[in-house]
């Protein structure tokens, strides 16, 4: 027989290619937006990324088309890279030796996305597939290096750049490598490349100490320092990842001695291209005017800079290695004197500049490197000898002073940022512990904080005396306002090495008490320092927030409009609450008499706020009030809640500010417990709008967490005075139930609680909908999620009325799924056996119903009633084992009882068997005692556990008590075990017509001793 015949395989026109390029490269947004829809199709064809980077390769096309297709091909080659059927081998093969063509590029795009190219193909490729990269690459450096020298090759330079970006690239990309062959392409790639990139550096940075001011504006200075620059960049790759292997992971241990002689060159080197460039930059005066002198300066900081990064890496990555390495100490302190060189001229040669002499991050680095080596320099080693190499008293005593009068005071531009935009600059300022290695007042903190830590028999006298001088000035100029804003900055990062010798409970009570009220207009840099301070001594437990005084200020500092404040003093107020309230040592009762100035202040400070970020920091610490503030919180619930649902509109999809507001409502709930009924009414339509799409995706969790707080602390689900209720909900929560399978476990509580409050509503308004529900998701629950499910139905039947339910379980196909289940005997055995739990409680609940679902299933599947029986049956005997917890052992003995009630030959046929055996094995298990006291009919069970070991959850909430009380009137906890099943024998004599009927047909073929046992447990006497 023939084969059918095959379409032939698509294949790309290169004209139209070349055309959808063109277009997504115009300027028409239309042809853009058509070319680029139409670029995606054809780059699902074969051949199509071959042919896109040719049209980038091909120099006579123009440039913005060879960038567009060079753009897209980066973006999209490398993630299907191992496609064999976009990326035949020959296909392959073109493309990586097409890359290497670019080594002669003249466009800096191009260049740097077919570096990208090359480094992602190199990590999948090199070295088995592309044997040819590095030689190739090393080839072009070397020719490149003697044809530049010699003259011999016009375009060596640019060849040079290009083979060193390429390369550093790649290196780059191995350097991330985790897996064994990776690390091992990399080790041999240092052995490789590091002896001659290290004479390529030399040689190439020979020319660095003739630079003068005259020869930075010529394109051969410009072209020298760029390429030693990234010639080092490649050389330092390999020296951190060689570092790295023989420090962190212990192999390549032969290169440690390479590793020490490159960090000692440069070590030496970094001080000497630094003192040039401070030369350099000192010699020209002014910033240099001419774009090719801008461009030499700026690529001499960045080569100074690259030094400070290698340095930083290798002392992050091993600080106790790092300090052991030769040179180190001295080019530690050759940093620390650039920080101290620069304080000595004036404010300007200080910026985020590369044109200045002391570049803000150069400095930065320096501080970096020396707050994280001062540990070698401490009086006392680790083991607890003394060091010899330690600071002098003198030396630390200067650094500090340097320190709080220059670097840590707040300097124009920081003023000028706070007037600004006052929001984005305290933002900025909370969000210093993630930025310090970048920022100067940050790091020059940090660096005090260390010496702090290491000295602080220098540093902490020092602090003192400077704080007695300047505590009691009054000064309002600006200058001494700064300052003394940055000695209170001081204390409050060293507050831990100070609390013996500075006394702050004092100096609240007198000093800052009488600051904070001052009205000078400058005077606010002072009193939002003040805020920041008291949240600082309160968090660090040097003060404790159970001081009148403490409440006061803050409180104050949080609502003051007036001339010595602003918006920032009371944003950082509003913060260093929180931070007070959030406190081990929080007093509630002290705290209690400001609660109401500062909730309204905070709820006004939210609406006030323009950015969606300090909203949702003064809304972190509204939630945290009100946390705290528990049941005092009620009286204040309708200020909380009155501007929630405008806040809620204005955040629109600001998501994070969202899911704070839900936490306001969520915490206001929990605080307010049973006086939270009101809050429905602003809970339902948030809660709504949180699983309308996008919403969901971003709030659900938060949404199920408010809803699940309303539930616990509520005492109805109905409306009050009209509004919604949570009543209002259930269609949501039930049709949750039924699809979201991720949140299952969070979901099955939310609905328990729906039971816990009004189980009769529930069902009487959606009990098909919801048993639907349950059988829609417990067919694709895991195991755990089933268990979770059969617990919410085992308490429904139990508080429910049968009369609501009975008929919904057997229309929702609901028991037929547990019975098919129980017969397919191929779930889990704890699965198995929790549906055998949810038929012992329908039997305990109703046996006639029991009868009419076994009745109604077997008509509905056109089957036997005994047919449905066997399994049920069959898995309540076999799983009998599986059940370890006492009280649903005799919950299973209690079911299997009322249904020999009934009369049912299926059961009886089992009675001298099966059931007996299981009630014997209950009787024998677990102890109780009727009490004799006339006054006091309860059952004592010495099998029993106390509910607070059965359930943690919600505990001082509503629903506690509520679960509680379900706990405790259950008819298993309640009701003697003898006495039921002896009633209910007595039941199963007159269903069969008399005591010799039953003994005749179902008792006779039992073991005597067995029924002796099972009548001597109901009478009392078995042993």
């Amino acid at each position: 027989m023939s084969r059918p015949p095959q379409a032939a395989p698509a294949t790309v026109s290169p004209e139209e290619l070349f055309s959808v390029v063109c277009g997504a490269a115009s300027q028409n947004p239309a042809e853009v937006q058509a070319s680029t829809a139409r670029l995606k199709e054809l780059l699902d064809i074969p051949g199509a990324y071959d042919l896109l980077q040719e049209i980038a390769a091909t120099k006579t096309v123009a440039l913005p088309v060879r960038q567009q297709a060079v753009i897209q091909f980066k973006n999209a080659a490398t993630g299907h890279w191992r496609s064999r059927k976009l990326f035949p081998p020959e296909h392959k093969a073109r493309i990586r030796e097409r890359c290497l063509s670019f080594l002669d590029e003249t466009d800096d795009i191009i260049s740097e996305c077919n570096a990208l190219v090359v480094a992602k193909i190199a990590r999948q490729d090199y070295p088995v597939s592309w044997p040819g990269l590095m030689p190739h690459l090393i080839g072009a450096i070397n020719t490149s290096i003697e044809g530049r020298y010699s003259g011999s090759a016009p375009n060596a330079t640019l060849v040079l750049r290009r083979s060193l970006e390429l390369l550093n690239a790649v290196l780059k990309e191995y350097a991330a490598y985790k897996m064994l062959t990776g690390v091992k392409t990399m080790g041999q790639l240092v052995q490789d490349l590091r002896m001659p990139l290290q004479a390529h550096y030399a040689r190439l940075s020979s020319s660095l100490p003739s630079l003068t001011p005259a020869s930075l504006n010529q394109v051969g200075t410009v072209e020298d320092l760029l390429l030693a620059h990234l010639t080092f960049k490649c050389l330092s790759r390999l020296t951190f990842w060689a570092y790295h292997r023989y420090t962190c992971c212990n192999d390549y241990k032969e290169l440690e001695p390479w590793v020490n002689e490159v960090f000692q060159n440069s070590a030496v080197q970094l001080q000497a291209i630094s003192e040039l460039r401070i030369n350099l930059v000192s010699a020209l005066g002014a910033a240099p005017s001419d774009s090719a002198s801008q461009r030499a300066l700026d690529l001499l900081t960045r080569h100074v800079r690259v030094f400070g990064k290698l340095f930083r890496r290798m002392q992050r990555d091993a600080t106790a290695h790092f300090v052991t390495l030769p040179m180190c100490g001295d080019l530690v302190l050759y940093y620390w004197s650039k920080v101290v060189q620069a304080t000595t001229g004036p404010p300007e040669q200080i910026a985020d500049s590369a044109l200045v002499t002391f570049p803000v991050r150069f400095l930065v680095q320096g501080m970096a490197l020396f707050r994280d080596s001062l540990a070698q320099w401490a009086p006392k080693k680790k083991d607890g000898s003394q060091n010899d190499r330690v600071l002098s008293k003198e030396f630390v005593e200067d650094a500090v002073k340097i320190l709080v009068t220059r670097f840590i005071p707040l300097n124009p531009s920081d003023l000028e940022g706070w007037m600004e935009d006052p929001e984005e600059w305290v933002n900025a300022e909370e969000k210093e512990n993630d930025q310090w290695e970048y920022e100067l007042r940050p790091c020059a903190e940090r660096v005090l904080m260390t010496l702090a830590s290491q000295y602080p028999q220098y540093v902490r006298p020092l602090i003192e005396m400077t704080f007695k001088q300047v505590v009691g000035q009054s000064s309002m100029e600006l200058p001494a306002i700064i300052q003394k804003e940055a000695l209170y900055c001081a204390v409050g990062r060293c507050a831990i090495r100070l609390k013996e010798c500075i006394p702050f409970e004092q100096w609240l009570n007198t000093t800052l008490v009488a600051e904070s009220q001052v009205t000078n207009h400058d005077y606010a840099i002072v009193k939002r320092r003040i805020a920041w301070l008291l949240g600082k001594l309160v968090s660090d437990e040097c003060l404790a927030a159970n001081n009148p005084k403490l409440w006061q200020v803050l409180v104050h500092l949080l609502q003051d409009q007036g001339p010595g404040s602003d918006a920032v003093v009371r944003l950082t107020a509003a913060i260093a609450i929180r931070e007070c309230v959030d406190s081990l040592k929080f007093d509630p009762d002290v705290f209690a008499p400001f609660l109401p100035a500062v909730v309204s202040s905070l709820v006004r400070l939210t609406a006030e706020a323009d950015t969606l970020e300090s909203k949702r920091r003064i809304t972190d610490s509204l939630n945290t009030v009100i946390e705290r503030a528990e049941a005092r919180i009620v009286p204040l619930m309708g200020m909380v809640a009155e501007p929630i649902p405008q806040l809620w509109t204005a955040a629109a999809e600001d998501w994070l500010f969202k899911a704070c507001l839900l936490g306001t409502v969520t915490k206001l709930v929990e605080s307010a417990k049973e006086h939270a009924n009101s809050l429905s009414a602003l809970v339902v339509p948030l809660v709504r709008d949180c699983f309308s799409s996008p919403a969901q995706t971003h709030l659900d969790e938060d949404a199920f967490a408010l809803w699940q707080s309303a539930l616990r602390n509520t005492t109805t689900i109905e409306g009050v005075n009209g509004a919604p209720g949570l009543i209002d909900l259930v269609p949501l929560i039930i049709q949750q139930l039924s699809s979201n399978l991720d949140v299952l476990g969070t979901i099955v509580h939310i609905v328990e609680s729906y039971f816990l409050l009004d189980a009769p509503r529930i069902l009487q308004l959606h009990a098909l909908d919801l048993l639907r529900a349950f059988n829609a998701a417990i067919n694709e629950a895991t195991s755990v999620n089933v268990k979770q499910m059969t617990s919410a139905l085992c308490l429904l039947f139990q508080i429910a009325p049968p009369g609501l339910w009975g008929e919904a379980l057997h229309v929702s196909g609901l028991f037929a799924t547990i019975v098919k289940a129980l017969e397919g005997d191929k779930l889990p055995t704890m699965v198995l056996t929790e549906y055998v739990y949810v038929l012992a409680r329908i039997a305990v609940a109703d046996r006639q119903l029991f009868l009419q679902l076994v009745s109604a299933t077997a008509t509905a599947q056109n089957v036997k009633e005994e047919l449905i029986w066997e399994p049920i049956l069959n898995q309540w005997w076999n799983r009998f084992d599986n059940m370890s917890e006492p009280r649903l052992r005799k919950l299973t003995a209690m079911g299997i009882a009322n249904l020999v009630s009934t009369g049912r030959p299926e059961v009886l046929d089992r009675l001298a068997t099966e059931i007996c055996n299981l009630w014997i094995d209950v009787f024998g298990e677990i102890k109780e005692a009727q009490s004799n006291a006339a006054n006091d009919p309860s059952l004592t069970l010495y099998w029993d556990k106390p509910f607070e070991e059965v359930y943690t959850d919600a505990e001082d909430t509503p629903e506690y008590e509520r679960r509680k009380a379900v706990f405790e009137n259950d008819p298993v906890r309640t009701t003697p075990l003898a006495g039921f099943i002896g009633a209910r024998l007595r039941e199963a004599e007159a269903a069969c017509g008399g005591g010799a009927e039953l003994q005749s047909r179902y008792l006779a073929k039992a073991e005597p001793l067995l029924l002796k046992q099972i009548w001597d447990a109901l009478n009392g006497t078995l042993p």
